[in-house]
Order: C-alpha cells, then sequence, then structure tokens
C-alpha cells in the first residue's frame, strides 16, 4: 500500500488541507498541538471508519455541522479513492461513504466499506469485526499505546498478543471444546438415561406376545359364537318373516272389509240419496202437469211490443227535432242580444263612416226585441210540445217493460212445460239405478261375511308373531353381545399389536441411540485424550516460536537505541525484562527515553513478526511512527538513523516535532497552527 494524498474538511483543527505523500521517508514537522496527529487520525478514520468507542465529537471540528476524509492510495497498482464523512445531529455520526477503485465509483455502507478495505489490504476475515488491532500494530500504533500494552498485566497483554498474532483461535478452539465436551457430557446422560429400560422393552416385547397369541385364540372362539349366535337370529327372522306374511294378509282381508264397507254404506247412500230426488221430481211433474200454457199468447205480446218500439221511435225523432229547433232559436236570441250591445256602443258607421243617431239605434233595437220576444215565444210552445212528448215516452216505456216481463213469464213456463218429459225421464233412471243399488247391496252384505270369516281365521298368527319377535329381540342382544366381545378382543389385539409395534420401534430408536452413546464415548475419549492436548501443544510450539522470533528482535531493535550495557528479552507471557550487569530492572525505573526505547523496540519487533506471519497484508510496507523519539537523548536521536534505514519499507511516515530527525528522511512536511487553525506550510 502507497499512501498518495488526503483531504481533510472541517477535521479536529483543520478547516480545509490537502496533504500529498511522496515515496519514501516522510516526516510531518511542527510544534507540539500543530495538528500532526490529526493526520494520522484521518488516516485510519478514512479507511476503517469511527472504532468501537471512539466518538465522532474526537475528529468533527467543533462549531461545524459536518466535515470529512477523502484518501487515494495504491494497492498493487489500483488507483482506491475513499471518501467518509461526518454530520451532526443529536450525535455526531458517519454520514456518507463512497469508494472508487480504477474509476469505478460506488456509494455503500459502513460496514461494507470497512469489509472491502480489509479484503483490498488482504487482511485475515477474522479481523473483519475486531478492531484494527493488525492496523495499529503493523502500521500505526500512538507511542503512549505501545507502553500501555507494557504496563498491563501479562494475562491482558497475552491475550491482546494473542488477538494480534491471530492464534487467539486456539483458545477458542480450546474453549469450544470445553463447551462441546459438556453438551457431549449432556448428551451422554440423556442417552443414557434413554437406554436404560432397553432390557425391560425386550422382556416387556415377549410378553406381550405371548399375550397376543392368547387373545387371538380368544378371538377365534367367540367369533365362532358369534357365528352360531348369527345363524340362530337368521332362522327366527325367516320365521317370523313367514308370520309376518299372513299378518300382511290379515291386514290386506281387513283393508278389504273396511273398503267395502265403505262401499257398501255409499250404496246405501246412494239408495237414500235417489228415493228423496224421486219424491222432488214427483212434486215437480205434478206442479207442471197443473200449469195453463198457450204458445199463441207469446207470439201476440212479441208483436205488440214492436209496435210499441217503433211508436217510441216516431216520438224520440219529434223530440230530437224539437230540441234542435229550441237549441236554434237560444243561439238566435245570443247573436240578436250581442248585436244589440254592440249597437248601443256604437259611434260612427263602419260602413259610410258617419255619426250614427240615437233615433237611428232605438229603433234597430226595438226591432231586435220584438224579434228576441217572438223567438222566445216559439220556444216556449216548442217546450210545451216537447213536455207532452216526453209524457207519451214514459207511457210507452213502461208499457213495452210490462209487455216484454210478460213475455219472459210466458217463456218460463214453456221451459217448465218442455222440462216436464226430462223429469220423467230423469224418474225412470232414478228407479233403475235403485233396483241396481239394491241388488250392489246385497252382493256387498255377502262379500263382508266371506271377508270377516278369513281375516278372523287369520288373527291367531297374532300371537306367533308376538313371540317370534319377543325370540328374534332375544337373539338380536345375543348377537350383539357376541359382536362387542369380538370387537373389544379385537381392539385389545388392535392396542396390544400397536404397543408391541411401538416397544419395537422405541427398541430400535435405543439400540441407535446406544450406538450413538458408544459414538460420543468414543468422541468424547479422544478429544480428551487427543486432540485438546495436540491443540495447546499446536498453540505452546507457536507461542515459543513466535516469543523465541519476538524477543530477538526485541533484543535487536532495543540494542541499536540504547548504551551496551542494557540487555533485553521477553518472559513467556512476553512481558519485557531488562537487565544491567544481571540485574534486572523494573520498567518504572527506566528513564523516560529508555521507556520510549524500550516501546519503539517492542513496536518494530511486533510489526516485523506480524508481517512475517501474515506475509500477504498489503500494509507491509507502510509504517506509521507517531512521535517515536519522545524523551530520547542525543545520544539516542543519532541512532535512530540506523533504525529508520533497518526499517526497509517503501513508505514511511514519522511525526516528530524532533528538528534533527528531519536530515534522518527524504521528504518533510511542515505544520502550524494559526488563530486555532492547522494549516500545511
Amino acid at each position: 500500500m502507497l499512501l498518495k494524498k488526503i483531504k481533510l474538511n472541517n477535521i479536529r483543527s483543520y478547516k480545509e488541507e490537502e496533504i500529498e505523500f511522496p515515496v519514501g521517508s516522510t516526516l510531518l514537522s511542527g510544534d507540539i498541538g500543530s495538528g500532526k496527529t490529526s493526520i494520522l487520525l484521518a488516516i485510519e478514520f478514512a479507511l476503517f471508519g469511527l472504532q468501537p468507542g471512539q466518538r465522532g465529537s474526537s475528529l468533527l471540528k467543533n462549531g461545524e455541522n459536518s466535515g470529512g476524509v477523502l484518501i487515494e492510495f495504491e494497492v498493487e497498482g489500483k488507483k482506491i479513492i475513499i471518501e467518509r464523512n461526518l454530520k451532526r445531529a443529536k450525535s455526531i455520526s458517519q454520514d456518507y461513504c463512497m469508494i472508487d477503485i480504477d474509476g469505478e465509483k460506488k456509494e455503500t455502507s459502513v460496514t461494507e466499506l470497512k469489509d472491502k478495505v480489509l479484503e483490498l489490504l488482504n487482511y485475515p476475515k477474522e479481523f473483519a469485526k475486531k478492531q484494527n488491532l493488525l492496523y495499529k500494530f503493523t502500521v500505526y500504533t500512538p507511542q503512549e499505546e505501545m507502553k500501555q500494552i507494557i504496563l498491563q498485566d501479562a494475562e491482558t497483554r497475552t491475550n491482546t498478543l494473542r488477538h494480534v498474532f491471530g492464534i487467539d483461535k486456539y483458545k477458542i478452539i480450546l474453549e469450544n471444546l470445553s463447551i462441546l465436551l459438556q453438551k457431549l457430557r449432556e448428551e451422554k446422560r440423556i442417552k443414557q438415561a434413554l437406554t436404560e429400560n432397553l432390557d425391560q422393552d425386550k422382556q416387556d416385547i415377549l410378553s406381550k406376545e405371548n399375550e397376543l397369541e392368547t387373545k387371538h385364540y380368544n378371538l377365534v372362539s367367540v367369533e365362532k359364537e358369534l357365528f352360531l349366535k348369527r345363524e340362530n337370529r337368521k332362522k327366527i327372522q325367516e320365521d317370523m318373516q313367514e308370520v309376518s306374511s299372513k299378518m300382511d294378509e290379515k291386514k290386506v282381508f281387513e283393508k278389504e272389509i273396511e273398503k267395502t264397507k265403505m262401499m257398501l254404506s255409499h250404496k246405501k247412500e246412494s239408495i237414500s240419496s235417489n228415493l228423496n230426488l224421486l219424491k222432488r221430481i214427483e212434486d215437480q211433474i205434478k206442479e207442471l202437469e197443473s200449469l195453463d200454457f198457450k204458445e199463441e199468447k207469446i207470439f201476440e205480446l212479441e208483436k205488440q211490443i214492436i209496435n210499441l218500439k217503433k211508436e217510441k221511435k216516431e216520438l224520440n225523432e219529434k223530440n230530437l227535432d224539437v230540441l234542435s229547433k229550441i237549441s236554434s232559436l237560444n243561439l238566435k236570441n245570443q247573436e240578436l242580444e250581442s248585436v244589440k250591445q254592440k249597437l248601443k256602443d256604437l259611434e260612427i258607421c263602419p260602413t259610410c263612416l258617419q255619426d250614427v243617431e240615437s233615433s237611428y239605434k232605438a229603433n234597430v233595437s226595438n226591432k231586435l226585441d220584438s224579434d228576441v220576444f217572438n223567438n222566445v215565444k216559439e220556444i216556449e210552445n216548442f217546450s210545451i210540445n216537447r213536455k207532452l212528448i216526453s209524457d207519451n215516452l214514459d207511457k210507452l216505456e213502461y208499457q213495452i217493460n210490462i209487455k216484454e216481463r210478460e213475455v219472459q213469464e210466458l217463456k218460463i213456463i214453456k221451459m217448465k212445460v218442455e222440462d216436464l218429459i226430462e223429469r220423467k225421464k230423469r224418474r225412470q233412471e232414478i228407479l233403475n239405478s235403485n233396483y241396481l243399488l239394491e241388488k250392489d247391496v246385497l252382493l256387498l252384505d255377502g262379500q263382508i261375511k266371506n271377508l270377516t270369516s278369513s281375516f278372523f281365521d287369520l288373527k291367531k298368527y297374532e300371537n306367533i308373531f308376538e313371540e317370534r319377535k319377543r325370540q328374534l329381540d332375544l337373539a338380536m342382544n345375543e348377537e350383539r353381545f357376541a359382536e362387542i366381545k369380538v370387537a373389544e378382543i379385537k381392539k385389545e389385539i388392535e392396542v396390544f399389536s400397536a404397543q408391541i409395534e411401538e416397544i419395537k420401534k422405541r427398541i430400535v430408536k435405543i439400540e441407535d441411540i446406544k450406538n450413538e452413546l458408544d459414538k460420543i464415548n468414543h468422541l468424547e475419549a479422544w478429544l480428551n485424550k487427543k486432540f485438546s492436548p495436540m491443540i495447546s501443544f499446536i498453540e505452546k510450539n507457536v507461542m515459543i516460536k513466535l516469543k523465541s522470533e519476538f524477543s530477538i528482535l526485541f533484543a535487536r531493535w532495543f540494542s541499536m537505541l540504547v548504551a551496551d550495557n542494557f540487555s533485553v528479552k521477553l518472559r513467556d507471557d512476553f512481558t519485557p525484562v531488562i537487565e544491567q550487569e544481571d540485574y534486572e530492572i523494573d520498567y518504572s525505573y527506566l528513564s523516560g527515553g529508555e521507556r520510549t526505547a524500550v516501546a519503539l523496540a517492542y513496536r518494530l519487533a511486533l510489526n516485523q513478526v506480524i508481517n512475517s506471519l501474515l506475509s500477504k497484508i498489503k500494509t507491509r510496507d507502510f509504517v506509521i511512527l507517531d512521535e517515536p523519539t519522545d524523551g530520547f537523548s542525543e545520544t539516542q536521536l543519532d541512532k535512530m538513523r540506523e533504525v529508520l534505514e533497518q526499517l526497509n519499507v517503501a513508505q514511511l511516515i514519522i511525526v516528530s516535532h524532533e528538528q534533527k530527525i528531519e536530515g534522518f528522511v527524504e521528504n518533510v512536511i511542515r505544520f502550524k497552527k494559526q488563530e486555532g487553525i492547522s494549516k500545511k506550510i
């Protein structure tokens, strides 16, 4: 990885700034507080985002609502640009993320971007959910943090280094192995409990199979008994069927008797009804024979009616003529009155256009009144005439109605006289009908006697039928009891068969469980006796190898920074041991420069061990040192030149306020702070 440039917008003490980084060694120089370390924090933020526990307020400039970092770097020839923004709301959070690889730009989430960066840097996947320990211990570790890891208790330091070296997986394996063994033991207890009753189940199945065989034998016996009961019931039903047919025959005779009695009653009623009707017909014949009827009288009355209607017609015509004349005279009088009214209002003659004199109007008016009077006289005469005509019409209408009623009465008498012959015929028909009905009555009486005799002959079967019915009920109850007994035995056989089948399945399952239990026992023994010791052995040897390599590198870097009368080494828990003339010196008794030398040597040794262990990571040629000479003496500062030369990395960035370091590097970038704003100069 080669860092090209970084742009800062409202990051810590920076407003707007862009810094380009050349290849080789570069010093970020400036007074304390000028903003050098802010550049390093911005690089880490751009690559990995906010770290767990890190607040956005530690990066966003005070008083600003938004800010961000854009970084450009190169990995294996690929040009990569990453941009991350911060936004202030209720809290400060990451607002926007973007990655551009060789011109292909993509907006992405915080997590996706971190995963992509780890992929580009070829960091192992197990570091994806961890803090940036790999980056911190191979690229950039603040000097104070390295001192802190040296001062931590041995267990914490060892666990941290396990984490960094990526060999905490052995501890995780052993922890998981402990959990697995615990689960296996629990599984063993469960399976042992499940297999405890295996022998008892095998004995139970033998017992139940013997009992099932007995039930099958009992079933055959009961089914034979059921067959005999069923045959007995069928025989009784057949006997009962014969008796039932006789009972049905008795019912037929009973119905025939009822039917014949009804017919007899009907015949007798018909005879009685005919006798009553015959009496009425005789009375009607006597009445009709006493009537005096002459058909000529009808013709005479009809002729008189025709003449009267003709006369009525002539009077109606006269009446209409009189009405017409009266109406005409009334219309004339209306016209005369209208002319008289117009004349009264007339002043100028419409023909000659001369004034109309009053005398002339009076003469004409008198003439009109005379005409009206004459017309009224005629109307009165016509009205008197019309009254006479109307009276005559009423008399004619009355006479016509009387004559028509007389004709109608005569016609009714005529019809009655004509009906006399029919009455006599009807009388004879009734006499003949009664004769036949009386013969039928005699026959029906004889038939009823014969049917009654047959009915009483069959009545004895009622008692026989009741006895057969009682026998059938008893046989059906016995058959039903036998069926229930068969069903109960079959149900017991079914239940026993199901229980035997269930026990067999359970035995198969338990035997499978027993086999699984044997496998678990073998697995537990293998894990306890072979796998666990093997993992512990591998972990121990890896840690020994790492400690050995780490110790050699630590001693070499330390010897370059301090006097020859000091020697260093590492304990098994990676605790630094500093000795002077065979006496061990506590870290807290060292001078500031010596403590810095221990931390720097530890940091550089750690860097080399990790890069050696993870040789394919893309940050192995990129190192950042933050104030690596804090507290160094002039002699130690001089030795830093050799240290930097020995690093042999493609790109080295050093943050320091020591001017002497400028002579040890290829490039220098200077910073200063003016009015609270950091700037590159």
